[in-house]
């Protein structure tokens, strides 16, 4: 099994894979995934299209295949990016060359989107565009100014550079600006965010993202918290367990 893959907006290089098998809705999942990290998301999008459901895993500007720099603009905009570009005509990039080849072209019943630890910001603050029907993150990143113990900034900083180099190409002044509080930061939204749409998931022992963070942005936008005693830093891959599938489930029904 190979995923397919496609470009939204010129920049955003985006893997995705249609349902499985024939729908009558077209529902739609967004992974607005995690940093620093090797973007290998196949066995979730694969479990979500076998599920019925068409998935995108788009690459954040200034990442990995995608162009521009990462933070000249906040991420979640490329989510409303990816969710504006399947609206319109895409094409697989894997079919580019065929002479049969055929558009793509979306009209979603719903939209999810799934964040997890540096995505939690971009789902969070995507689930604010009407296009978004609801949205599921991981242990989140909720205020960039009081980082868990295990990944203070600087070292995320350090970590980044040297571990992963031109896999993600940063803006000028991007990390100050994420440093300062005031950009791609969620406990700023607050009076903008629909709790009703959102679902935190995340154990009190994680030590890269603070769970004590989540759980007052929680009660503070008045959203539902699944909170586990331990597991450490949670990603979206549990949802590919029948425990977590089914909590996916019911809350987006």
């Amino acid at each position: 099994m190979y995923t397919l893959r496609t470009r939204f907006k010129r920049d955003i290089v985006t893997e995705f894979l249609p349902p499985a098998r024939p729908t009558k809705k077209q529902r739609v999942i967004i992974l607005a995934g995690g940093m620093p990290t090797v973007p290998n998301k196949k066995d979730f999008l694969k479990f979500f299209s076998d599920k019925g459901y068409w998935v995108f895993h788009p690459r954040y500007r200034g990442t990995w295949e995608s162009d521009g720099k990462l933070f000249a603009r906040s991420p979640h905009q490329d989510i409303l990016d990816v969710i504006s570009g399947i609206h319109q005509n895409f094409i697989s990039i894997w079919d580019y060359n065929l002479k049969d080849k055929k558009p793509f072209k979306l009209s979603p019943s719903e939209i999810y989107v799934i964040g997890a630890s540096f995505g939690g910001p971009a789902a969070i603050l995507a689930s604010r565009d009407k296009r978004v029907t609801k949205t599921m993150i991981f242990s989140p990143v909720i205020d960039w100014t009081k980082s868990g113990k295990a990944e203070p900034l600087n070292l995320l900083i350090k970590f980044t550079d040297q571990a992963f180099g031109n896999g993600y190409r940063i803006a000028k002044n991007g990390w100050k600006k994420i440093a300062s509080g005031k950009f791609y930061n969620p406990v700023n939204h607050i009076k903008e965010i629909d709790g009703s749409k959102l679902l935190f998931v995340q154990a009190k022992d994680d030590t890269v993202c603070r769970y004590s963070e989540t759980k007052k942005f929680a009660a503070a936008v008045n959203s539902k918290l699944i909170t586990l005693p331990r597991g450490g830093h949670l990603g979206s891959s549990l949802l590919l367990l029948p425990r977590f599938y089914k909590v996916f489930q019911k809350f987006t029904k």
